[in-house]
């Protein structure tokens, strides 16, 4: 509604609309650009898009293509504007417009399932939100060359005069990583050139010894004395004019800024340097405090990651790629459900997944993407998020549309299932976990001399015993029990084909030669190992330093695994990765557990924590599917006192757990109305009733 922003007189509607063409970043997919505006009613038809519409082309951009390290890059171009030929006050009321032409009409929009000829664009209902737009400053000048700045700068507003034939550098802190438009106003200062870069942190300088490009480390990211920047970067020319203003139309991920300006005949004028940040508007409804400042750090930093990459799709990363991977996607989902409770992109990671199925019946990898990327196991993932949502949700009819999906991607596996029921020569990127030992490569686990694999096959048998569970309390009852049968076959063989009795371990190949945390987490998440041996291979699992360990990622399903097992009360004492992360500056979580020569310094895929300090630590998870019931069981390690509050559909759930001098617990446990729960504590079931339940334990 545009009715606030009108005023008495004349008024303008304008709009920016723009397309990177083939540099464009491979998430944003097109038809074809264009710009349709409609009212919503006949009052509003003065507003529709038609011949009365004029445009113009600004002929002062043009595309930068970053230079950046040896690593895959998947966004668009920087910008390079020159204002000499800057349309400005283009948004205003008074511009003279008289220049610009009658645009092309191509033709109109339709509703999806409205038939035309001409038509080329079907339109649907936006399904989530407007991304969230909030002013913000920078904390400090790290380095400066050429100049000195003002004392409250860059924190509050102040100016900067840099003399005519003058270069200046100046390194700004956001202090934390962000993903934000920047605003840079400025003055005066005719054919000025101002270069403008963005990263996450800076690199370790490793001198002439090798290619600038391949040198991956990092260091410590709070520190930039001798590193070397290397980022994104938008470049303008001044005009000369007063009140001139750079915003990039894509969004830029830094924690730190580089700014570089060269001065010609005449002094330029630094008015203002800030941002504004954007992204999904989640608000955080959740709190967890356990009297321990590490862990609460831990908390907010996988907050801001999750915040971070979520934006008008969940992203793997915001740097490098912006795609939404399903099998990243997942635990961005659960973390979404768990700390703000807006289920809203996740029900559109969902449909999104869906619809970017290929004949063969599997998910793409990631969705939307301009260039496909098939990796068949995050489909399997995709068939989990769609139970997540079951779990957590009460919309059967939602989770059912999905079941035709679920069941495509299953038969897809199906055709590379031996007579037995193990896999081979599945095609296509076999991506698990980027483990590097044990003949881990690229992410693929170790394939046998017989062409299978433990890790894939565990898999597969995961999403069998999922499915059934879908069709059976959704489905069709034949189906589930079709898909049991596909199970307990595919358990039978794993079992017999990769069962270390000597080692009383699972190992990634019936040659048995390499086993990994992956295969034996699996096994417990299956049930094929059960009873008081699940803890007797959590045990072995974690204590074998010659098995492959699972990276920040799929320490989210190991983490499952130790919890099955009854071993939720070590998960405080299993944060290392999370704590170095901590110790080496990073203000959001690497993409992977080695710190140093992590590629993206923010991966939602390791904020796994904002889940497991309600689900393990406090104990709250779904006792039924819909979130109807709820199951409480606490594991809380060496802590003697814990507290949180998470978003439920139906109000909020808090528990609050507190030991005195003799080691007597009390729990004081809210659930909300129409709700029941249970509560577990040392193998003991109370039962939970809607508001408050106070237990002396």
């Amino acid at each position: 509604d545009i009715a606030s922003y009108l005023k008495a007189g004349s008024n303008v509607l304008a709009a920016v609309v723009w397309n990177s063409g083939k540099q464009r970043a491979l998430a944003q997919v097109s038809f074809r650009t264009g710009f349709i505006l409609q009212g919503n009613t006949a009052q509003e038809e003065v507003a529709n898009t038609n011949a009365s519409w004029k445009y113009l082309k600004n002929r002062s951009y043009t595309p930068l293509t970053p230079d950046l390290t040896y690593t895959y890059y998947a966004l668009g171009p920087g910008e390079h504007v020159d204002y000499t030929y800057y349309p400005f006050g283009w948004e205003t009321a008074s511009y003279n417009d008289s220049e610009w032409t009658s645009p092309q009409i191509v033709s109109g929009g339709l509703p999806k399932g409205v038939f035309d000829w001409f038509s080329n664009w079907m339109l649907v209902p936006r399904a989530i939100p407007q991304m969230e737009l909030t002013p913000q400053r920078f904390q400090s000048v790290r380095e400066i060359s050429g100049i000195k700045s003002p004392k409250e700068f860059p924190s509050a507003k102040a100016g900067i005069e840099i003399p005519a034939h003058t270069k200046i550098t100046l390194l700004l802190d956001q202090g934390h990583l962000t993903n934000a438009y920047p605003v840079i106003q400025f003055s005066k200062g005719k054919q000025a050139v101002v270069a403008i870069q963005y990263a996450e942190a800076l690199f370790v300088d490793e001198g002439t010894a090798k290619n600038w490009k391949a040198q991956k480390a990092k260091g410590n990211r709070n520190e930039v004395t001798g590193k070397r920047f290397v980022g994104v970067k938008d470049e303008f020319i001044s005009n000369g004019m007063s009140g001139q203003k750079f915003s990039s139309l894509d969004w830029r991920t830094f924690r730190y800024v580089k700014i570089q300006m060269e001065t010609k005949e005449e002094p330029l004028v630094l008015d203002d340097v800030s941002s504004v940040f954007t992204g999904y508007p989640f608000v955080l409804n959740a709190r967890f405090d356990a009297k321990d400042n590490e862990l609460q750090k831990i908390f907010e930093t996988g907050w801001r990651t999750a915040r971070l990459c979520a934006g008008e799709t969940y992203v793997d990363c915001p740097y490098y790629e912006q795609l939404q991977y399903f099998g990243d996607t997942r635990i961005q989902c659960m973390v979404s459900l768990y700390n703000s409770g807006d289920d809203r992109l996740m029900r559109n990671a969902i449909v999104q997944g869906d619809q970017s199925r290929i004949a063969e019946g599997i998910t793409l990898s990631r969705y939307p993407s301009s260039l496909d990327q098939q990796i068949p196991f995050f489909s399997l993932w995709w068939i989990g998020m769609v139970y997540d949502y079951h779990l957590y949700r009460d919309d059967e009819a939602f989770v059912k549309s999905f079941l035709p999906g679920e069941r495509n991607v299953l038969a897809f596996f199906a055709r590379y299932q031996q007579a037995d029921g193990r896999l081979k020569n599945v095609p296509y990127w076999l991506f698990t976990d980027w483990a590097e030992t044990g003949g881990w490569h690229s992410g693929i686990p170790p394939i046998g001399t017989d062409g299978s694999s433990a890790v894939l096959d565990f898999q597969l048998l995961l999403a069998y015993q999922t499915a059934a569970k879908l069709e059976e309390d959704l489905g069709l009852k034949e189906l589930a029990a079709r898909y049991r049968e596909e199970a307990n076959r595919l358990a039978q063989s794993i079992e017999k084909a990769y069962w270390q009795e000597d080692r009383q371990l699972f190992f990634d190949t019936s040659d048995k030669k390499q086993a990994s945390q992956h295969t034996n987490t699996l096994a417990v998440l299956t049930d094929i190992v059960k009873g008081a041996k699940m803890e007797e291979v959590m045990i072995r699992t974690l204590a074998d330093t010659t098995l492959t360990p699972a990276t920040i990622y799929f320490q989210y399903y190991v983490n499952q695994a130790l919890s099955k097992a009854g071993m939720g009360d070590i998960y405080l004492s299993r944060l290392g990765v999370w704590k170095e992360n901590l110790k080496q500056g990073l203000t959001t979580w690497a993409e992977i557990s080695d710190v140093n020569h992590a590629r993206s310094d923010c991966h939602a895929w390791g904020a796994s924590p904002n889940i497991e300090f309600f689900r393990i630590v406090l104990g709250i998870d779904s006792g039924s599917p819909g979130f109807k019931t709820i199951r409480i069981q606490p594991h809380l390690g060496t802590l003697k006192q814990a507290s949180g509050t998470m978003p439920h559909p139906k109000g909020a759930i808090s528990v609050n757990y507190s030991s005195d001098k003799k080691g007597k617990w009390t729990a004081v446990i809210a659930i909300p109305a129409g709700t029941t729960g249970r509560f577990v504590w040392k193998d003991k079931t109370y039962s939970l009733a809607s508001g408050v339940n106070t237990l002396a334990l």
